[in-house]
């Protein structure tokens, strides 16, 4: 099966192309059951391959496939060939998994949309391209779909094109994001110019002997592509396109979110774990910035009432976690945490989406109360992934953030305070979200109460699968017991060149059962404060919230604006492009460009006039030239 690894980013292009060309002849269910098709029978094909996988040695378990020659000339040799090893097949199964419930999410949610084939188009050439990205065994060839999931988040966020905040919601997301890219790519023309190859092979099996580490070559490599990386997964500096990403339609939000395009940021990191482990400057600038993100995203989901926000803040502290677990060495729980999350972020926006579906829309949490009983499935299934991603055992949230948690303690005790802080604030938010939600008095609008009622099928189904997942999905990441870690295990022959680069020098002494317990049991504690905290301010004294904000009306104004960075940005950067970019329109194109293509112009419209004069169509006028040359020329030969 693994020969035919090529049909799983290829079969959602077919899907693409399908829907996209011939699709006007279809119905709505054609058209949705096609695309749904195309992500999962890939998925079934990951499948497949995934248990021939690991019935193979695990130092065996990375195979290649070279489709065919992509680029050649000169010296550059460039396939388009896929990598099957452990991590690009856990990223296969999540993205084309966790996309295929999305889709057929989306049958139900998209019904009746005017562009209902052209949102399942870009739906399928957005998982192409992160297919693309996750399973290419090459630099160049994961910037392809690392550049197709852009373009494609801009086609999906601005959907709702006619929509002005959807248009420029769109246009931002591509233009930061095109900030980060430019890093990327200076990040592989290094890597090009050090190795001579795009290969991941052959440059992570040459770079311990041609980079030295901690050296500058290394450090540049590496921070550029962690500038890409900040980017494409929305951290500081350049996080600001994901909230507004929320203009989409809310299975955009999941896909986005959940499956494919911020998670890409992270799979790089990880996938150059060797690069990085060589630059220790670097390793520790992502653990900065990751767990920095995590904290100052959280803050932001505390203050926020559109129950989409709050997810979209969440959605960028759980990615700071992830790179704070590599950025303290910790490659694999990064990408546990990744799994875990696509389940329960997914959840969470979709279940979202559920609620917009019975509201009519409505966005605002202050509208809305007391939707258990009238939204039940909905609910238990938000109750499922808000105890995921708050940390309470035995959901899978727990298992994948306490790990990140017990990594971060053995780095520095810093790092652990800052997750331990972003923790308590997550569970906090999110339980808040659920309780404003559902809980205490209906605050909804008359007129709208009347017509809530439960999703149908096509979007419940999807939502019981997620919640069961965000249940059970963390326990193949059970700590303590021998062997019982089977995720790490798996991915073990993918990092252990890193890990042996980290580990050297030093000693490194397994922490005591009764550490690992007590960690996990103050994790856990952790994850209740926040519970316990919103539990009170949003059932027990619901007034309690109106009163802290009084107190600090300051602080909380600065959080609910966001820290104002994107007027900061304005400021700093956009207003000054714009006003620089209309100085070099008005004064040198209008002014320098146009003036010298005009100034020719009238040189030649001049000239022309002048020798109009002499083509007046008279014979009287010809033969006085004549006459005039004819004596000017005896005259010359007269007085020479």
């Amino acid at each position: 099966m693994i020969d035919l690894v090529w049909l799983i980013p290829c079969l959602p292009l077919v899907g693409f192309l399908i829907n996209g060309l011939i699709g006007r002849r279809f119905s709505e269910k054609t058209i949705g059951w096609i695309a749904a098709a195309a992500i999962g029978i890939p998925f079934l094909i990951a499948l497949s391959i995934f248990s021939e996988l690991i019935r193979m040695a695990p130092a065996s378990r990375s195979v290649q496939k070279i489709v065919f020659t992509w680029i050649l000339s000169g010296d550059l040799n460039v396939p388009f060939g896929l990598l099957v090893d452990p991590l690009s097949m856990v990223m296969m199964l999540v993205v084309t998994g966790v996309g295929f419930l999305i889709h057929v999410y989306s049958i139900g949610y998209m019904h009746g949309e005017l562009g209902f084939r052209r949102f399942f188009c870009y739906l399928n050439l957005f998982v192409f391209n992160m297919l693309v990205l996750v399973s290419a065994n090459n630099f160049l060839l994961m910037f392809v779909g690392w550049e197709g999931v852009g373009l494609c988040s801009y086609l999906l966020i601005g959907y709702y094109y006619e929509k002005q905040s959807a248009a420029d919601a769109g246009k931002k997301a591509f233009v930061v994001n095109r900030v980060g890219d430019f890093g990327f790519l200076l990040g592989m023309f290094l890597i090009f110019v050090t190795f001579g190859t795009f290969s991941y092979t052959d440059v992570f099996a040459a770079a311990g002997e041609k980079l030295a580490q901690g050296g500058l070559m290394v450090t540049m490599i590496t921070l550029l592509l962690f500038l890409g990386a900040t980017g494409k997964s929305a951290q500081i500096p350049l996080y600001t396109w994901l909230p507004d990403a929320m203009e989409g339609p809310t299975p955009v939000s999941a896909l986005i979110h959940a499956a494919t395009m911020v998670t890409a940021g992270v799979y790089m990191v990880a996938r150059c774990s060797v690069l990085f482990a060589l630059a220790p400057i670097s390793l520790t600038t992502v653990a900065v910035v990751g767990g920095a993100t995590a904290f100052y995203a959280a803050t932001m989901g505390v203050t926020q009432y559109d129950i989409k926000r709050v997810l979209a803040y969440s959605t960028i502290s759980q990615l700071g976690y992830m790179f704070l677990a590599c950025g303290v060495g910790a490659f694999a729980s990064g990408i546990f945490h990744l799994m875990t999350h696509a389940f329960f972020k997914g959840l969470l926006f979709l279940a979202a989406g559920s609620v917009m579906h019975a509201m009519s829309g409505e966005l605002d949490m202050r509208k809305m109360g007391a939707l258990r009983k009238k939204l039940p499935y909905t609910h238990w299934t938000y109750l499922f992934g808000t105890l995921a991603i708050a940390g309470i055992f035995p959901f899978a949230g727990f298992f994948s953030k306490d790990e990140i948690l017990f990594y971060s303690l053995q780095r520095n005790l810093g790092f652990w305070l800052i997750g331990a802080v972003a923790a308590v604030i997550t569970s906090f938010y999110m339980f808040r979200s659920l309780f404003m939600t559902f809980y205490g008095e209906s605050r909804v609008d008359p007129e709208t109460a009347h017509h809530v009622h439960e999703s149908p099928p096509y979007i419940t189904v999807p939502l019981v699968i997620l919640a069961f997942l965000s249940l059970v999905g963390g326990w193949i990441g059970l700590p303590i017991l021998p062997g019982a870690h089977v995720f790490t295990a798996f991915l073990d022959p993918v990092f252990a060149p890193a890990k042996h680069i980290l580990d050297a020098g030093h000693h490194a002494d397994h922490p005591s059962v009764v550490l690992e317990l007590a960690l996990m049991a103050l994790s856990l504690g952790i994850a209740i404060v926040g519970l316990l905290g919103a539990r009170w301010a949003y059932l027990t004294d619901p007034s309690l919230p109106g009163r802290v904000i009084a107190q600090i009306r300051g602080l909380h104004t600065l959080v609910y604006n966001k820290y104002w960075m994107d007027e900061i940005y304005d400021f700093l950067f956009v207003n000054s492009i714009v006003s620089l970019s209309r100085f070099l329109w008005k004064r040198f194109d209008e002014g320098v460009i146009d003036g010298i293509v005009n100034g020719a112009a009238s040189v030649m419209r001049g000239s022309g006039s002048l020798l109009r004069l002499v083509q007046t169509g008279l014979i009287k006028d010809y033969a006085l030239s004549i006459l005039v040359g004819v004596l000017a020329v005896i005259g010359y030969l007269v007085l020479r």
